[in-house]
């Protein structure tokens, strides 16, 4: 997987637009989902980018996700059909169970095992090179690997210097298991914004950041993703403005040395905070065991 790839979350009618010119920019990975409702405008995006940088499918990593309404075995296949149709593609690099939730005639819960089953018989079709999961706790990733001998390829989770989640990133490495990061520069997303208790102060003005960034000569959001990439994770960021794209991508080349991680590993001592948490809404226990909650 490429270390850095290009988020599409809550991108609408500017997808395309801005697919296409990642792509063009130099991002190999994009990262999808069918719950972004987008992945016809994504798709189109894909196309064009190739187009114009002159690259074929599989010069690219394209990364999709089962939504919670199709967990039941006997949708998992519907449901990666139409994404694949959607992005106009004939297979997807990694597919990830988007969560360990399942939406049911009985309301939400958590259900996953059976899932995942019938995710495995994807990769045994071609309709994805391999499979992962997302926003699994402590306890849920141990379940799944007692019950399963295909260990997930990758992980996907909130990560950010205000919530760094050290500890688990470990556990992951021990077993093999790739980690990405959502939400790399922490609450940006207009998802986010919205009062809660205790909230820091937007990681991309945070004064340690912007000291950070000058001595770079970038800008925080390049601190933020270049730190991200220090801890061999992956990352995924997204916007819609051409300029921040291409300096989203050139954060694969800055440099952190020791005086700088130590800045930012008290900056995740001093704030820790989780901005999704879809916990209460859906009356299911999620991130057990994690920080941040």
């Amino acid at each position: 997987m490429p270390i850095i790839g290009f988020g599409t979350w809550n991108l609408k009618d500017n997808a395309t637009e801005a697919v296409s010119h990642a792509i063009d920019t130099g991002y190999r990975h994009i990262d999808c989902a069918a719950i972004y409702g987008n992945e016809k405008a994504v798709g189109k995006g894909i196309a064009e980018g190739l187009k114009k940088a002159r690259l074929s499918r599989d010069d690219i990593w394209v990364t999709s996700k089962l939504w919670n309404d199709h967990h039941d075995p006997s949708k998992v296949e519907a449901a990666i059909d139409k994404t694949l149709s959607d992005l106009g593609l004939d297979y997807l690099d990694l597919y990830h169970m988007h969560w360990p939730v399942a939406e049911t005639s009985k309301g939400t819960e958590i259900y996953f095992l059976d899932t995942w089953e019938a995710m495995i018989q994807l990769v045994q079709s071609g309709k994805t090179r391999r499979i992962g999961i997302s926003n699994f706790s402590p306890a849920q990733l141990d379940t799944l690997l007692n019950h399963t001998s295909h260990i997930p390829y990758a992980h996907q989770m909130e990560l950010h210097p205000y919530l760094q989640q050290e500890d688990w990133i470990q556990y992951h490495k021990m077993r093999g298991i790739h980690v990405t990061a959502y939400s790399p520069l922490g609450g940006t997303n207009p998802t986010y914004h919205r009062k809660a208790k205790n909230m820091p102060p937007p990681l991309l003005k945070n004064k340690a950041m912007i000291k950070l960034a000058d001595k770079h000569n970038t800008t925080a959001a390049g601190i933020s993703l270049a730190w991200g990439m220090s801890r061999g994770t992956s990352v995924i960021p997204k916007s819609a403005h051409a300029e921040r794209i291409e300096e989203n991508l050139a954060s694969k080349h800055i440099e952190l040395d020791y005086d700088d991680l130590k800045v930012l590993a008290k900056l995740g001592h001093k704030h820790t905070f989780r901005f999704n948490n879809p916990s209460k809404g859906w009356k299911v226990k999620l991130y057990e065991g994690l920080e941040g909650i």
